[in-house]
C-alpha cells in the first residue's frame, strides 16, 4: 500500500497575501489570474485548427456535409488549412461581395485561387 503524504496546512500564510485586499481588488486579482491561466488555451485556439473543426464551422455557415468535404479538401490542397476553411470562404465572400454559399461553391470549382494566393 502507498503511504499517504500529508500536506502541511499553510492556509494562514497564504491568507496573509489576500486579507488586506478589498472585494474589488480580490475580484481584479481573480480575473488577472484566470486570464493568465486561459491565455495558452486561447493562443492554441487562435493558431491551430483541424479538418473536423473546419467542417463544423462550415456546417454552421450553411453548407451540406457533402459540400463541406469538398471545401475542406480544396483548402487542404491549397495549403490554407492553417488559415481555416471558414475564414477562407468568408474572405472570398466579403472581398467579392457575394453570398457565403456561392463563395464556397466557387472555391470548390477552382475559382478565386489567385485572390487567395494574393492574400495568404
Amino acid at each position: 500500500m502507498s503511504k499517504v503524504v500529508r500536506r502541511e496546512d499553510d492556509f494562514l500564510n497564504r491568507r496573509n497575501e489576500l486579507k488586506n485586499l478589498s472585494d474589488k481588488e480580490l475580484k481584479e486579482r481573480f480575473w488577472k489570474l484566470a486570464n493568465k491561466i486561459v491565455d495558452p488555451l486561447v493562443d492554441l485556439a487562435k493558431n491551430n485548427t483541424s479538418p473536423s473543426i473546419e467542417r463544423s464551422v462550415l456546417l454552421r455557415m450553411g453548407f451540406s456535409s457533402i459540400e463541406i468535404k469538398q471545401i475542406v479538401d480544396k483548402v487542404i490542397d491549397l495549403d490554407l488549412m492553417k488559415k481555416g476553411a471558414g475564414h477562407v470562404v468568408y474572405f472570398i465572400s466579403s472581398k467579392l461581395g457575394i453570398p457565403i454559399r456561392q463563395a464556397g461553391m466557387e472555391l470548390v470549382e477552382g475559382k478565386h485561387i489567385d485572390l487567395l494566393k494574393e492574400k495568404f
